[in-house]
């Protein structure tokens, strides 16, 4: 399943790398290293690579800094490894448009899931659009907006189009297949990641957030997503289908 597919292991910490590398090579993974910014880059766009595990704390541009830069070039899923026990730390990767987070010291079982679950969900939604379900429409359109699902490019009518992440654009289809319907955060996260969110997680609220500011919705006062108090989210707009743009 896993043959051929790369992740790139960005940490200072010598021996974190080769303990990961080991442990995800008998996994199955193809493992590069980077002990920072630059050598990082200089696998970039060389290698195709599937995943990247990045440190938050690194000699020169740290972590934050990397994901933003990585973001400017790829779409590639980022995972960010973070030794605080500080919910901000993993606040601010989200929000700078990591995927995951991971909290050191932690279970390496529990990584390998989070990134075959993540793998998962680029693979189903990168499947050729002849494999897909006759009944899995292209293009969703909704408040201006128009969703295509096979280039995962959000575009506004006379403006520019948006590349998605992974993470937000699953989560923006799980919105878009359940409109009206208010979600749960703790659906929201077993649905996207493949895991429940324990009772202090904030990450969903980060995502969805972001989301919000990707689509131009106020964060104080939505009209595309909003908040239903001690329920989840639900997406508040009417949505239509389509197998072609008109």
């Amino acid at each position: 399943m896993h043959k051929n597919k790369k992740i790139l292991v960005v940490d200072d910490d010598t021996e974190i790398r080769t303990l990961l590398r080991e442990y995800l090579e008998r996994s199955g993974f193809s493992v590069l290293e980077a002990a920072d910014g630059v050598s990082l880059f200089e696998q970039f766009p060389d290698e195709d690579i599937d995943i990247v595990l990045l440190d938050v704390m690194l000699p020169g541009d740290d972590g934050f800094t990397l994901c933003q830069k990585i973001r400017k070039v790829s779409l590639v899923p980022i995972i960010m490894l973070t030794a605080s026990s500080d919910d901000a730390d993993r606040i601010v990767g989200l929000e700078m448009g990591a995927d995951d987070y991971m909290a050191k010291p932690f279970n390496p079982r529990e990584l390998l899931a989070r990134i075959k679950a993540i793998m998962r969900r680029v693979e189903t939604h990168q499947q050729p659009v002849d494999t897909k379900p006759t009944t899995s429409p292209r293009y969703y359109k909704f408040s201006g907006w128009t969703l295509d699902t096979t280039s995962r490019q959000l575009v506004r009518e006379g403006e520019q189009q948006y590349p998605l992440t992974g993470a937000d654009f699953a989560l923006l289809m799980l919105f878009l297949e359940n409109p009206q319907r208010i979600l749960k955060r703790d659906e929201i996260s077993d649905l996207t990641r493949g895991r429940e969110s324990s009772p202090f997680d904030r990450s969903i609220d980060v995502h969805v957030s972001r989301l919000r500011h990707r689509l131009g919705d106020d964060g104080k006062n939505p009209q595309i997503i909003k908040t239903v108090r001690g329920a989840g989210y639900v997406l508040a707009v009417e949505v239509s289908v389509a197998d072609e743009l008109d």
